[in-house]
């Protein structure tokens, strides 16, 4: 399994604490005493944990207009109208999903299109399921202008939660996106939003509580098109 170079401090440190302790305490266990099994458990265990939060596994991104794929992995808490949104002209559609430390936390572009803005907030570390999050946590937008045929703009926010204390963003305006593209990561817990256009013409394509996967869930169809 391919793993985030995001990620490349935090394995260093597993490795070097838990990857070498856990396994000089496996050799003990096999060499001198199986007590050392009590030790060698929880540190092994660990350090694989820590390789796979950070793991980068490929995905297929599915083709046609119209479409928007999650920009995370987890679970889809949340389907809400909006009677405004920052940086939408007039009301908006949000769909939130909750990351828990086992999904893969990287991000990805929901679309084609252009990054236009990205902000980046200051803020609290309530739990990413905790109803206030979204506005008041630590978080980070990304405003992208899709291609033409799409109306924007489209708006992903990596939102931090309880254990997620850093965002990490590789885009930028200008930057030129492609539908699946990762952005970055949010290391740990945290939550993702997309914010669409009320009048965009898009229809929700998932029911809370469902599970997606970042670049290959579509998440959204605009009415009329493929497979709509």
């Amino acid at each position: 399994m391919p793993l985030t170079r995001d990620g490349l401090r935090e394995l260093l440190i597993s490795t070097a604490t838990f990857g070498v302790g856990g396994g000089a305490a496996v050799y003990s266990a096999l060499a001198f005493s199986p007590r050392y099994w009590l030790l060698a458990a929880p540190l092994v265990i660990i350090w694989v944990f820590t390789l796979s939060f950070f793991r980068d596994p490929d995905r297929t991104v599915p083709a046609g207009a119209g479409l928007l794929v999650a920009p995370a992995d987890g679970k889809v808490t949340e389907i809400t109208p909006l009677d405004s949104y920052e940086g939408i002209d007039g009301p908006a559609l949000r769909i939130g999903i909750f990351l828990s430390i086992f999904d893969v936390h990287i991000n990805r572009s929901p679309c084609d299109g252009r990054v236009a803005q990205t902000n980046y907030q200051a803020g609290q570390f309530l739990d990413a399921r905790h109803k206030d999050s979204g506005h008041r946590n630590e978080a980070n937008t990304i405003i992208i202008e899709p291609q033409a045929g799409t109306k924007g703009p489209i708006v992903v926010r990596q939102v931090a939660g309880l254990i997620a204390r850093r965002i990490v963003c590789h885009v930028g305006p200008g930057s030129m996106l492609r539908r699946g593209q990762q952005l970055g990561m949010i290391k740990f817990g945290s939550r993702t939003e997309l914010i669409v256009p009320a009048d965009g013409g898009f229809k929700a394509a998932v029911k809370v509580n469902d599970h997606v996967r970042a670049g290959t869930t579509v998440i959204m169809r605009v009415a009329g098109s493929a497979e709509e």
